[in-house]
């Protein structure tokens, strides 16, 4: 191709030391030698940087109003159905159910994202969004229909992750399936480290989320009218229709500019370079190739072995935290003591797989030699065990404590959504400024912590209203400075190459901080509250008080003031406490895990490793000329 010039990919001596020591890599071997070793599997980012340098100025705007579109839809989603899986239990009795299906749900969306990374980066952008669309329809229709809590809770699977077919068949490889809730996420973020530069991504990551500023209010209304006229199921059905009109004009851009590319040739087949290669990726590719040998190559370009044995050895491990409470004998119950060791030693043998054996590993050793990106996992990882642990439980603990309307209750419930937006764009504005991202990283931290400490009192029953809000805001405001720091801060420290995966490690992490404090709140919830309901209501029979404990709907029937409502609030109080208490404790991590993570100059390079724009050019000199890198 024109212009195109081959070029060393060592930087010059008077470029800025960018070594794999500097990096944060602590590693003898460049890590840029062992992302060039696995090329193969990193087709989608050529073909992304390829469709940059191919974009128009209508195609770019086809390509921004898409990723508009498709987060705001994934901000009404968010808006709108946490609200209806509260009634939607409560309907079929399960109401303490709750948090079983909360970790269920965590635990196949923190699996699905290396998944679809994977996916991302082995086969296209655009791909990945056709099995994201496909999911999502499939997994709101099996809710919408949904019969009893477990097909619902099947759904919020299907909806969640396509990983559970991925465990079963792996013949399902070749249509490269791509999950729904989960990969509209984790692709959007990846969209957006593939065409922002360091110094714009924060704040260009906080304005995709601003969509929750307005659907904050439009979704509690539309939750609202849907659960008092048409019922949850329509709540959940309408975005089987409303998906696919809004992630249209995202995937008919991607896929034409991969067209494009593929027609001029700028993206060209990338050829075996080194002996440690698996017998079946040195299989010379040519139009007779078997569908199994197709199905093999592309498994270990996957890593299907290592994504098995992650998400097996995640699900083993965190489920019986809930799951041990609705068993007899609880933890001394044998299945509980099974899942456990099982899980543990999947874990294991998970490590040695991807350390040892995998030759495109989901988690490379270099990944763990990079303080930025372990550091990153930590904080999300303990911040969302933190927020779960206080939130799995806050609506049902404001309809029974608070007399507000079903609208005020939910308008309640987006405010720290909301201040998590508002402050994201300040962090986003003071990154770009600043050009660093550890000062708003340290700074958000430390006010969160503050916001959960003060929950203490306005958690109980006698907290006002006015200290109940501030401090969602003030959780808010901390919370939205650290997620939009951390996860620039992660990004920076990777090549382009490893962006995608990276960017979903850090948020499997996260997610499954966040099952383990939905699970945590499950189990302190089963274990305090049968026995704080017999505290302060011990006129009430067995049966009474099972009911008032499986469904919120029979405790918000009677009103302020009565004798049963009363008692059942004293225990909410007892109970959140609890959590609270365990929550103030996991906020302390990630403010030291911040203090240890490198701070990034952020400049006008895709990342702070190596010197590549978004095209794949790499700085040459003092004069910032650019060129090809292949």
């Amino acid at each position: 191709m024109p212009g195109y010039i081959p070029i060393p990919t060592d930087p010059p001596e008077e470029s800025c030391d960018r070594s794999p020591r500097r990096a944060g890599y602590h590693t003898d071997e460049d890590p840029g030698n062992a992302v060039t070793r696995e090329q193969d599997a990193h087709t989608g980012v050529e073909k992304v940087q390829a469709a940059l340098r191919i974009y128009g100025r209508y195609s770019r705007w086809g390509l921004f109003i898409g990723l508009a579109l498709a987060s705001y839809i994934y901000s009404l989603d968010a808006s709108t159905t946490y609200a209806y899986l509260t009634f939607a239990t409560s309907s079929f009795g399960e109401h303490s159910l709750l948090s079983s299906i909360a970790v269920a749900q965590s635990l196949i969306v923190a699996v699905g994202k290396p998944v679809i990374a994977k996916v991302a980066d082995v086969s296209s952008r655009g791909r990945a969004y056709v099995g994201v669309l496909f999911f999502y329809v499939l997994g709101y229709t099996v809710i919408a229909s949904a019969p009893n809590v477990g097909t619902m809770a099947g759904g919020i699977i299907l909806y969640a992750v396509y990983i559970v077919l991925l465990l079963l068949k792996y013949t399902l490889l070749t249509s490269y399936f791509c999950s729904g809730y989960t990969g509209l996420q984790i692709l959007t973020q990846i969209m957006i480290a593939d065409i922002t530069t360091l110094k714009w991504r924060g704040l260009v990551v906080a304005l995709v989320s601003s969509p929750f500023l307005v659907n904050a209010f439009i979704g509690s209304n539309i939750s609202t009218a849907v659960i008092e006229h048409l019922g949850w199921r329509w709540g959940y059905g309408m975005f089987a229709i409303l998906v696919p009109v809004s992630l249209s004009p995202l995937i008919i851009t991607l896929l034409w500019a991969e067209y494009q590319t593929k027609k001029l040739g700028l993206v060209k087949p990338i050829e075996p370079i080194s002996n440690d290669y698996q017998d079946v990726l040195n299989e010379e590719i040519s139009s007779d190739d078997t569908i199994l040998r197709r199905l093999r190559r592309t498994a270990v370009q996957l890593d299907v072995v290592g994504l098995i044995l992650l998400g097996t050895a995640i699900s083993l491990i965190l489920l019986p935290l809930t799951l041990s409470q609705t068993m007899n004998g609880q933890w001394k119950n044998v299945s509980v003591i099974s899942m456990l060791t099982i899980g543990i030693v999947f874990l294991f043998v998970f490590a040695y797989w991807d350390f040892r054996v995998a030759t495109r590993p989901v988690i490379a050793p270099r990944f763990l030699k990079n303080r930025s990106v372990i550091f990153a996992a930590l904080i999300g990882f303990f911040d969302f065990m933190s927020f779960y642990l206080t939130f799995t439980y806050l609506y049902s603990f404001v309809l029974v404590v608070k007399t507000w309307s079903l609208i005020n209750a939910t308008y309640f419930m987006q405010t720290q959504t909301i201040a998590l937006t508002l402050f994201g764009i300040l962090a986003g504005v003071s990154m770009h400024l600043m050009h660093r991202y550890k000062y708003v990283l340290v700074f958000g931290l430390v006010v969160r912590l503050a916001g959960v400490a003060m929950m203490i009192h306005s958690r109980g029953a006698n907290g006002s209203d006015v200290e109940l809000v501030f401090t969602q805001i003030l959780q808010g405001f901390g919370g939205g400075l650290a997620a939009i720091s951390s996860q620039v801060g992660a990004q920076a420290a990777v090549p382009h190459a490893d962006v995608a995966i990276i960017t979903a490690l850090v948020l499997l992490f996260t997610e499954i901080g966040g099952a383990v404090g939905s699970a945590c709140a499950g189990a302190i919830w089963s274990n305090t509250m049968p026995g704080n309901l017999e505290k302060y209501l011990p006129w009430l029979t067995d049966a009474q008080r099972a009911e008032l404990y499986g469904s919120i709907t029979s405790v918000t029937a009677s009103p302020r003031g009565d004798p049963v409502r009363e008692g059942v609030i004293q225990a909410y109080d007892d109970t959140m406490k609890v959590m609270i208490l365990c929550a103030i404790g996991f906020s302390v991590v990630p403010v030291f895990c911040a203090l240890g993570m490198s701070d990034w100059h952020l400049g006008d390079s895709q990342n702070a490793v190596d010197s590549t724009d978004l095209t794949g050019r790499v700085s040459i000199g003092r004069e910032g000329r650019w060129r090809w890198r292949r």
